[in-house]
């Protein structure tokens, strides 16, 4: 397993450098300027995008024909998959990290972004919600419909990701009744996080399932 997740680790490492680097430029600007919006579009870049740029290293594993020759070595076909889960969740939490630190220094120079404190949570749970999502629909995507339509089954996961998000988050906002805005807030970022949670945690044994059953 150390060795899958070296691997993976060095298959992301040049696009994560660049967009790295990208990160860290909107970032100076995003602390500078006063504009809630660009901060919240600099978070949620922050969690889905290093999440997307691991799942789209299977991709170029598969074209250099390397997934293939992992195929030859001892290991199982479970641990492929579950390294591969396991690599989206560190660079989720790269993500996290550096919406983190944007959103700190944003707030020790001007203030509280948000029109109340407790929005932060949302936007954390709104980012990751999208990430885990995106991963459970497109592991097993990935093996089931064949490894040349990455770049259609990352679209596709992304958009899924995004509305089933959202959708969540509307039904919540529906459900909770309460008054207190702390609540209600906290509420739907629970339920939000659970969904997603649930559904890359099931996606696993599916993901699984599909790749034993695939030939080569």
């Amino acid at each position: 397993m150390k060795g899958l997740l070296k691997n993976n680790f060095y298959a992301v490492r040049s696009s994560a450098k660049v967009f790295s680097i990208f990160m860290f430029l909107l970032g100076a600007f995003v602390i500078v300027v006063v504009s809630q919006q660009l901060l919240l579009f600099y978070m949620l870049l922050g969690m889905i995008g290093f999440s997307m740029n691991a799942i789209a290293s299977m991709g170029k594993e598969y074209i250099s024909k390397w997934g293939k020759y992992k195929l030859t070595t001892p290991v199982k076909r479970a641990d492929i998959v579950k390294s591969y889960f396991i690599n989206q969740l560190i660079w989720l939490i790269v993500g996290i990290i550096f919406a983190g630190i944007g959103m700190g220094l944003s707030w020790l120079l001007h203030g509280c972004p948000f029109g109340q404190s407790i929005d932060a949570l949302m936007m954390f749970s709104t980012g990751i919600s999208i990430s885990l999502f995106a991963g459970a629909i497109f592991f097993p995507l990935f093996y089931l419909g064949g490894e040349e339509r990455t770049g259609v089954f990352l679209a596709i996961s992304l958009l899924c990701a995004v509305g089933i998000t959202m959708g969540i988050i509307t039904f919540a906002n529906i459900v909770v009744v309460s008054d207190m805005t702390i609540w209600k807030t906290i509420s739907k970022a629970t339920i939000s996080l659970v969904c997603s949670s649930s559904a890359f945690a099931l996606s696993y044994p599916l993901t699984v399932a599909i790749f034993r059953r695939k030939e080569y």
